[in-house]
């Protein structure tokens, strides 16, 4: 026989489940905007994940004060060092993307695009 207490504590379980679900579905979100803004920042991102760190009160890119989701992230430039990183997720809406200080890696100039004048390539060597 259902009775109402059982009733109420089934409907709570199953709300909890899709708020479970729910948010997975963000933090997979979350994960695909960062390893985007990695590949765009020339970054690796390391073990392929970003953690749930809190909720908290931020403001937006308008200033407003809203609800968010805070993932904490690692990356790293050269391999060698682990930096961190984080991003807000407003909803299903990627917030700010923020990376701790971390140096750039320096490019060598490929040889194909690489220009070279005639005359100095001429020029006998001294």
């Amino acid at each position: 026989m259902l009775t109402l207490g059982n009733l109420f504590v089934f409907l709570l379980l199953a709300g909890v489940a899709a708020w479970f679900w729910h948010a997975h579905g963000i933090r997979e979100r979350a994960l695909l905007a960062v390893q985007q803004h990695c590949k765009k920042m020339d970054i690796e991102l390391l073990d392929g994940n970003v953690a749930f760190r809190r909720m908290a009160l931020v403001r937006d890119a308008r200033g407003h004060r809203r609800l968010a989701r805070v993932y904490g992230f690692e990356f790293t430039v050269t391999g060698e060092q682990r930096h961190q990183g984080s991003i807000r997720m407003f909803g299903t809406r990627a917030g700010a993307i923020e990376t701790d200080a971390h140096p750039f890696p320096t490019r060598a100039e490929p040889e194909q695009g690489r220009v070279i004048q005639m005359d100095d390539w001429r020029r006998p060597p001294n």
